[in-house]
C-alpha cells in the first residue's frame, strides 16, 4: 500500500498524528525526510485504543493500570485533525523501516489539506485503526505475535479497556505545541481516550501529573516532543 501513493520521482508523503508531529521523532526513522510541515486529515479522529509492544520494549508501558495505549486514527464523519505532512523517498530501506514501526496498523492512502483547506497534490500515508484477526492474519503469525505481545502478558492489540501510555502521551503533547497552537488544540480536543468521549484536555485536567513525568534517562531524547 505504501508504494501506491508514490508519485513519478518515488517520493511518498506520511501524515503524523502522535509522536511523528515531532520533526526529531520523524527524522528518527525518516533521516532524509524533507517538506516537514503542518497540514490536515479530513473525517478522522485520533484515538488511544491500541497496545503498543514497543512501550513494553522500552520499559515505559504500566500493565497494571492499563496505561500501555499509543495512538491510531479511525474514520468519523465530521472529524478533522491536524497533522504533520512530510515527505521521504520511497526507497526500500525508508519503506521496511515504516513498516516494522507501524506493524499493527491498517495503513490507508489520505488526502490532505494545507491549514487553509488547500488540498495537497499527493496522498499521503496515515495509520489507522485495525482488528486482531485481520492484524494476525496479514501481518502478525502466531510465533510473531508471542514476541510482540505474549511476553509481556498482553493477549489483545486492538482494545477499548487501556489508558494512554504516560511517557509517549507526554510527548505528543509537547510535539503538538512545538508544531503550532492549531495542532496543539486539535490534539487536545480531537483526540479521544478508548472510550470514544473523553478528550485529551478533559483527560489531563484530571491528571495533570502527566505532563510533569519525565521519560527515563536513556528515552529524554525520544520522548521530550
Amino acid at each position: 500500500m505504501v508504494t501506491d501513493v508514490q508519485d513519478e520521482q518515488g517520493v511518498i508523503s506520511v501524515a503524523g498524528f502522535g509522536s511523528l508531529l515531532s520533526e526529531c521523532s520523524a527524522r528518527s526513522i525518516f533521516p532524509d525526510l524533507h517538506n516537514f510541515r503542518a497540514g490536515k486529515v479530513k473525517g478522522y479522529r485520533r484515538i488511544f485504543a491500541h497496545t503498543a509492544s514497543v512501550f513494553f520494549q522500552r520499559g515505559i508501558a504500566r500493565l497494571e493500570t492499563g496505561e500501555i495505549s499509543s495512538l491510531s486514527c479511525e474514520s468519523q464523519r465530521g472529524e478533522e485533525i491536524v497533522v504533520s505532512v512530510f515527505d521521504v523517498p520511497g526507497h526500500r530501506t525508508a519503506i521496511q523501516a515504516f513498516l516494522e514501526r507501524e506493524h499493527e496498523f491498517k495503513l490507508v492512502a489520505v488526502q490532505t489539506w494545507t491549514l487553509e483547506n488547500v488540498p495537497l497534490p499527493r496522498l499521503s500515508v496515515l495509520c489507522t485503526k485495525w482488528d486482531d484477526e485481520t492484524y494476525k492474519m496479514h501481518r502478525c503469525p502466531p510465533e510473531e505475535w508471542a514476541r510482540r505481545y505474549t511476553q509481556y502478558g498482553v493477549d489483545r492489540v486492538w482494545r477499548d479497556d487501556v489508558l494512554p501510555c504516560r511517557v509517549y502521551l507526554r510527548h505528543c503533547v509537547l510535539a503538538s505545541h512545538k508544531l503550532g497552537q492549531f495542532s496543539y488544540d486539535s490534539f487536545l480536543d480531537h483526540t479521544y481516550l478508548a472510550d470514544r468521549s473523553t478528550t485529551i484536555r478533559q483527560y489531563l485536567a484530571r491528571n495533570p501529573g502527566i505532563m510533569a513525568e519525565k521519560p527515563p534517562d536513556s528515552l529524554v531524547s525520544r520522548y521530550s516532543g
